[in-house]
């Protein structure tokens, strides 16, 4: 939020307030009043989901009308379909199951199967992890050793068959990617569902 509030006037916004909310306060109508009271019209979230969605309701109950964008942590689908607030985003590095990619189909095909008990739609950030690890151990071969594992991740490249907006790429000195890429979701209460607001957005990881 730190780095959020020094980039805003480069991009023509002027910061009004910054809270720092501990997920479990017990009321987040505090937080939410200063934020209206300094005439926020945006509110960017970088917390966990609780305290994003929480933080949210708060302004509405205070009849807040202003936009709000939270990072699109594991629980934003079925909260966007939950709250069907039209001015509420989220932004994220996977596709979200509406888009109905067939990787999404194996994803939830294979919930159903091992009875997984949480929705399909928490799924994406395990099955990514789970392809990364797979690849890295083909790449190594058996018998696997730290050695060859080392270098198997060093130029390690993974297609995520839509779940990203690009490969999982590394190199030697990176371990998380090459390039992060971003997507806009909101609820679209004229259709009656979400819908893609950003399409992928690259940026190179320095």
């Amino acid at each position: 939020m730190d780095f959020a509030e020094q980039q805003a006037p480069s991009l023509g916004m002027t910061v009004v307030d910054k809270e720092v909310i501990p997920p479990p306060t017990p009321d987040y109508t505090p937080f939410a009043t200063k934020l209206k009271d300094a005439g926020a019209n945006w509110v960017f979230s970088w917390a966990p989901w609780v305290t994003q969605v929480r933080t949210l309701e708060a302004l509405r109950r205070l009849d807040w009308k202003g936009d709000y964008i939270a990072w699109a942590h594991i629980e934003a689908e079925g909260e966007l379909a939950r709250l069907k607030d039209g001015s509420f985003y989220v932004i994220g590095a996977n596709a979200l199951f509406q888009d109905q990619l067939p990787i999404h189909k194996e994803i939830a095909e294979a919930a159903k199967k091992a009875n997984v008990q949480y929705p399909p739609q928490q799924m994406a950030e395990g099955w990514i992890a789970g392809m990364v690890v797979e690849a890295a151990l083909k790449a190594t071969g058996w018998p696997a050793t730290p050695e060859k594992l080392a270098a198997a991740m060093a130029g390690l490249e993974v297609d995520t068959k839509g779940l990203r907006g690009g490969p999982v790429a590394w190199t030697k000195d990176n371990h998380f990617r090459t390039r992060q890429y971003y997507r806009v979701y909101k609820w679209d209460s004229t259709k009656g569902g979400i819908v893609r607001v950003k399409d992928w957005t690259a940026f190179d990881v320095k």
